[in-house]
């Protein structure tokens, strides 16, 4: 777009039905004439995999009270058409980010506008919470008002059907039209207050109840387990203690100097429990008390990060993929263990994550579904199994997990409930959630997995992300650390290449703009821009044998030997 568009676009918002605060922000834009004018309105914000996500602002570029609006009138438009004769609801929940409360209000006064019942918490909760209440109030959607771990000047929108999981084709694709169609000027933003009801303690406690129930497996010993749990300043302070203390967790040290939700997130430079910065003040306070497990959750409470005891006792931050096969492996073995397994069970992972969670399944002959990155995609597999398959767990490599089909989207409350159960299971054991670790690795093959996220603001960057995934379709790797590439995964075609043979297969599931690299030793190499922010993200998992377990950290070293020499080879450090 050029700079007189961008300019006439921008002052199309100096007019109604743009407020007067509105008005007055954009014209010190136009007035001077920065970057910050075109970032606000060189387009309008999309639906990635995590719905709408931006920077709080003015333009339709940027998260307010007109972008939330018109996303919400569409959304109203489509559900109008598509259930015409229903009374229909919405559950609206949001987290502890700045405006979110209030934005939220305003996205249940869209709704009652167009005679759509809105059921708003009454403060902010978790985001599993609000997939549990959508399923469990028998509403026709559900949205939820957050920006997961994204810096405090963010925020974002994610719609979820009435199974419970964010939306996927075809209703994505409508909702997206129907949104795109709307003009600022036909948003109804006159509230109807008879269809609002206030919801709070009556779904946290259904919730909380069924948390415990999908997350604990009668291990005793409970009160045993020292933890140290910290919210970040985030939402699942509202649930992750009152489950704990329900399962009979006692011993719970709460990081009290991050206790208190807080959309600046004072005490960290990202809120995100990916990286160990974020888990420092919990990792001090369990080195301090001694804990064995340190949890963190994100500011919406569906990512955790785990810190847990290595074979020299010192705390060490486990990866999204690490956790995952722990848990996999604990619920498949509990549901084993149950008499619950029939051939009819399943668990999900998604295409950039470990190889390491089909040997597990495999070992004990339950089914491995693979699907796009975004666990809207795991709900979705959820959905068209339902009432023939049952689905036992499923995660991806970024730090969130789901136990069950009660909740549609990952969830850390509950999997942090899970986690420590399989800490106490293994403690009444002798052993720790890493010597369990390194067991499966034994079992299976040392699976090390690491990921580089590159990032390209703006318009310029989105144009470089887009020339960095066409050179690698164009002219695709040959070799990755000396192994001959033999297949290249273009999802966005839906074409597997053999590259040795040239033989190309189709891939079975919807388009999306990712590229995986897989070579003749194993080697695993994938490249995906993200869906809500502006990068590139580019995952790496390789493997080699582990004879035992003493030999783990010299397997570990050569292994990310062989990652370091690929970043250096693909010139991406």
């Amino acid at each position: 777009m050029s700079t007189q568009q961008i300019l006439e676009k921008a002052k199309q918002w100096l007019v109604a039905p743009f407020d007067a605060t509105t008005q007055e922000k954009v014209q010190k834009l136009i007035d001077n004439n920065d970057e910050n004018l075109t970032e606000s309105f060189y387009k309008d914000m999309e639906f990635g995999t995590g719905g709408m996500r931006g920077i709080m602002g003015v333009g339709t570029n940027r998260i307010n009270q007109y972008t939330l609006g018109r996303a919400t009138q569409g959304l109203a438009n489509y559900l109008r058409q598509t259930f015409p004769d229903k009374e229909l609801k919405v559950a609206i929940a949001f987290d502890c980010r700045h405006n979110s409360k209030s934005l939220a209000k305003i996205v249940a006064d869209v709704l009652t506008a167009n005679n759509i019942r809105a059921l708003l918490f009454e403060d902010l909760r978790t985001t599993p919470e609000l997939s549990f209440a959508v399923r469990h109030l028998g509403c026709d959607a559900g949205i939820v008002l957050t920006a997961s771990h994204n810096p405090p000047e963010y925020n974002g929108y994610k719609v979820y059907w009435n199974d419970g999981g964010q939306i996927v084709p075809p209703h994505d694709k409508k909702i997206i039209d129907e949104v795109s169609s709307v003009n600022f000027d036909k948003i109804n933003f006159k509230a109807n207050e008879n269809l609002l009801n206030i919801i709070g303690k009556e779904v946290d406690d259904v919730f909380n109840k069924a948390s415990v129930a999908n997350g604990t497996f009668n291990t005793p010993n409970r009160n045993k387990l020292k933890i140290v749990f910290t919210s970040l300043h985030g939402t699942s302070i509202m649930s992750v203690p009152k489950v704990l203390k329900m399962a009979g967790f006692k011993d719970v040290h709460i990081v009290k100097e991050q206790e208190k939700p807080d959309g600046d997130f004072p005490t960290v430079t990202s809120p995100n429990p990916e990286e160990p910065a974020a888990l420092k003040m919990a990792t001090d306070l369990a080195e301090k008390i001694g804990a064995d497990i340190v949890i963190g959750t994100d500011p919406d409470s569906d990512r955790l990060g785990i810190a847990v005891r290595d074979l020299d006792n010192k705390l060490v931050l486990l990866n999204g993929n690490q956790t995952m096969a722990v848990m996999t492996d604990y619920l498949i073995k509990q549901w084993h263990e149950d008499g619950r397994l029939n051939g009819n069970q399943f668990v999900a992972t998604t295409i950039v994550s470990t190889n390491l969670i089909e040997k597990i399944a495999q070992s004990y002959n339950v089914v491995t579904k693979v699907c796009l990155t975004g666990f809207k995609w795991i709900a979705d597999l959820i959905r068209e199994a339902e009432g023939e398959q049952e689905f036992i767990g499923g995660g991806e490599e970024s730090f969130g997990y789901m136990v069950g089909d009660f909740i549609r989207d990952k969830d850390a409350v509950t999997a942090t409930l899970l986690a420590c159960e399989i800490a106490a299971h293994a403690k009444n054991n002798n052993s720790t959630i890493y010597k369990e670790l390194l067991n499966l690795y034994s079992k299976h093959g040392y699976y090390k997995e690491s990921l580089i996220s590159l990032t390209k603001k703006g318009m310029d960057g989105a144009q470089q992300i887009s020339q960095m995934m066409v050179d690698m379709r164009n002219s695709p790797l040959k070799n990755i650390d000396g192994s001959p590439v033999e297949f290249l995964f273009d999802y966005e075609s839906s074409i597997c290449t053999n590259l040795l043979t040239g033989e190309k297969t189709a891939i079975d599931l919807p388009k999306s703009n990712v590229l995986i690299y897989q070579t003749k030793d194993g080697t695993k190499v994938a490249a995906r821009p993200s869906g809500t922010e502006p990068k590139i993200k580019f995952y790496f998992s390789v493997n080699l044998p582990l004879e035992k377990t003493e030999d783990a950290t010299i397997v570990d070293k050569l292994l990310t030997q062989k990652i370091d020499r690929i970043i250096k080879e693909m010139k991406l450090n």
